[in-house]
This record gives C-alpha cells, structure tokens and sequence, in this order.
C-alpha cells in the first residue's frame, strides 16, 4: 500500500462561505479525516487503543493557495514526514482533481500521549513500523 493516502471527496454546499467557495475551516477537516482514514488504513488506531494511547494535535499550518466551489471533485494527499520520540509531523496537499491544481498546502504535528492522563509517550517500535517516512 502507497504511504501516500488518497482522500478524495465531492465540495458540497453546506462548505460553501459568504464568499462563495470553500471556508478554510473545511480544508483543516478534510485534513483532519484524511489523517484519521489513513490511520485506520494501517491498523495504527487500533494500535494505539489497545495500548490505551492517542495522538493529539499540537500544531497545524496551511497555506491556501487557491479557492475550491461546491460541486467539485477533491483529493487530500497525505503522508508522515517525519517520526521524533513522542512526536510526528504529518503533511498535506489539497488539490482540484479537474485541473489538477493545488488549492491547499498544509501539516500537523501530532504527539503521542497516554489517554488516560494526557501525558506524553514515547511513540511504540510498533506503531512506528507501519508508516513509512516520506520527506
């Protein structure tokens, strides 16, 4: 399976602002459900709940590059870029199918914690072995 996942999703309506095309907030979603599917693609959430674990946001950054419309077909890449002790910073790119043109650039760095109380962990060799880093 690619280490780059593919999230791809039709814009409706309901995403549509008061200027007429996608609110940012939307393009921090489809981030946010493209990791959790590519996750769950990889058995990493069932991993990490079995030790009684989770990752956190600890950070995001995107740059909107140009605007998407309802009615139009979207795919989310993502991939790990990079894995720290407790640590991983995640990248995206949101890109319009039609043309191909990238509307949205972004990552998150997520940190492994315990969920129970919160506190940073150590990311398990285990978990680690099922992404490959892509820079």
């Amino acid at each position: 399976m690619s280490q780059v996942y593919r999230y791809e999703l039709m814009v409706s309506e309901g995403t549509i602002d008061e200027n007429g095309h996608v609110n940012n907030v939307e393009y921090l979603r489809w981030m946010l459900d493209a990791a959790v599917l590519h996750s769950e693609s990889l058995g990493c959430t069932d991993t990490t709940r079995a030790i009684d674990a989770t990752w956190v946001v600890r950070t995001h950054r995107i740059e909107y590059l140009r605007p998407a419309f309802a009615g139009e077909k979207i795919v989310v890449l993502t991939w790990v870029s990079n894995f720290r002790r407790v640590q991983s910073l995640r990248k995206y790119k949101v890109i319009r199918v039609k043309d191909k043109a990238v509307l949205a650039e972004g990552e998150t760095d997520w940190v492994f914690v315990n969920a129970k109380t919160g506190k940073l962990r150590s990311i398990p060799k285990d978990i680690l072995a099922l992404f490959e880093v892509l820079p």
